[in-house]
């Protein structure tokens, strides 16, 4: 007979223990712990039923076909884009943000396009079916083949998934629906995984793609355990700012294409909408003749995009100067202001340090040291850099500027949103041909020889 124990589970990692800890010995969060209830097996170890033999249903890799219609094209460029080319059949989606972030709203513009062709249920266990129908009418959703469902019993949903059979289902959210017959509350670490696994299953069984909305905890990160995330095909999360309209698309997890995509959105009255020049976006409003400013260019995947960074640097008032930083790496900026002081002596130990990288965006790439740099230079000395000016490249503790990759991509971009002047590594001019270019690129191997152009 089957019995009962009492385990405790960490809501952040899903680390068990037989007993209630303060801290978590795996991921070091702290309060972490939910008491959980678990079946063990008989008292006799031994099962009752002996396992299938599944030896006829192996199948050779070239007997598998693959259809032509695999993915479903959702209607939204950068959501495509971050999904590698479209939804694909069989898919199991988690698309994560913080609340009001616009998860709920992006899958019902996506129901718009979808319902064209295809039947789409959405399972909401948060609002009414009246909610979701105000919210759909101030986003113009009237398609036909989009059936609204209510409820918070995961197997019941499932069962309606299998005899409904839609092209496309939405569950809205994970941490709202349960299984009955698991003693735990919903959203606990062993519902939430559990339900996972069901969606999972249905998902693969039917060939039919399913997302599924995760809330976020305080530390940004998708609530329930890790293991929610290795269950499912892709992990999507919503970034920005909600006092701010634009909001980042990033695919952290992807089975069926790169990570490294990006997705870029405005948030307006009548829902998300497509930002497809980003470049263009990041650099409206660029200050004129102001010192402490540097644009860079960073790669998202395949697309190159231009940012904005602003630097200030003012007499401190404390005994320890302060650095502020938004969007670029902490640890980072400390190691570029050692090598200034260093290499260049460029003293800022009385200096309070603020850097910035303008409309939210996150530089969390090596080429961002050097207009990095470039922008620290040119606050501390007062110096202006020019208006069309760009550089990238990573910066080596010698004070030497290392190479980077994609360097033909950047140019092009440089090129096109008008810049007349590009600095880049030394190391990377020799794979490129500077005369198939309308700009004028300067090679530096050194901080001084990049510093010495800024008049």
């Amino acid at each position: 007979m089957a019995k009962s124990k009492y385990i405790y589970i960490c809501n952040q990692c899903g680390y068990e223990s037989s007993k209630w800890n303060g801290k978590c010995p795996s991921c070091n969060a702290w309060n972490s712990f939910e008491e959980d209830v678990v079946q063990t097996s008989n008292s006799s170890g031994k099962s009752t039923q002996s396992a299938p033999d599944l030896s006829e249903q192996i199948l050779e890799l070239e007997q598998i076909g693959i259809e032509n219609d695999v993915r479903y094209d959702t209607g939204i460029g950068e959501l495509n884009r971050v999904l590698g080319g479209g939804l694909v059949k069989g898919s199991l989606v988690l698309l994560g943000g913080e609340p009001g972030i616009g998860k709920s709203t992006i899958l019902l513009q996506i129901c718009q396009f979808l319902g064209k062709e295809h039947s789409v249920l959405y399972v909401s266990g948060e609002e009414s079916a009246r909610q979701i129908k105000l919210r759909a009418k101030r986003l113009n959703v009237d398609t036909e083949n989009l059936y609204i469902l209510t409820s918070t019993d995961a197997e019941a949903i499932a069962e309606t998934i299998a005899s409904c059979t839609p092209d496309i289902a939405i569950i809205d959210s994970i941490q709202t629906v349960s299984i009955s017959r698991i003693s735990s509350s919903p959203g606990s670490v062993t519902q939430v995984r559990e339900c996972t696994n069901l969606f999972m299953h249905t998902a693969k069984n039917l060939e039919i793609p399913v997302i599924i909305v995760g809330h976020v905890n305080k530390d940004g990160a998708i609530a329930g355990p890790k293991v929610m995330e290795h269950i499912v095909d892709a992990v999507l999360y919503f970034e920005g700012e909600r006092h701010q309209s634009y909001r980042l698309l990033r695919a952290v997890k992807n089975r069926f294409g790169s990570t490294n995509e990006i997705g870029v959105f405005e948030m307006l009255d009548k829902g998300l909408q497509e930002v497809e020049n980003p470049s263009q976006m990041l650099l409206e409003g660029r200050p004129v003749n102001v010192s402490g400013t540097c644009v860079a260019c960073v790669m998202e995947g395949t697309r190159p995009i231009l940012a904005e960074v602003q630097a200030l640097a003012s007499k401190t008032s404390y005994s320890a100067p302060r650095r502020m930083v938004t969007g670029f790496d902490f640890n980072r900026l400390n190691i570029i202001i050692a090598v200034l002081e260093k290499r260049l002596g460029i003293y800022m130990g009385s200096l309070d340090v603020y850097l910035n990288i303008v409309g939210g965006f996150k530089l969390d790439e090596p080429a961002g040291d050097l207009p990095v740099a470039m922008a620290l230079y040119s606050g501390i000395m007062d110096k202006q850099i020019d208006d069309g000016l760009i550089a990238f490249g990573e910066i080596g503790l010698g004070g030497e500027i290392r190479s980077v990759s994609h360097i033909e991509q950047r140019i092009r971009e440089a090129e096109r949103m008008g810049f007349t002047t590009c600095i880049i590594p030394k190391q990377s001019a020799g794979s490129i041909n500077p005369a198939k270019y309308n700009i004028n690129i300067i090679p530096a191997s050194t901080l001084k020889q990049a510093f010495s152009v800024i008049k």
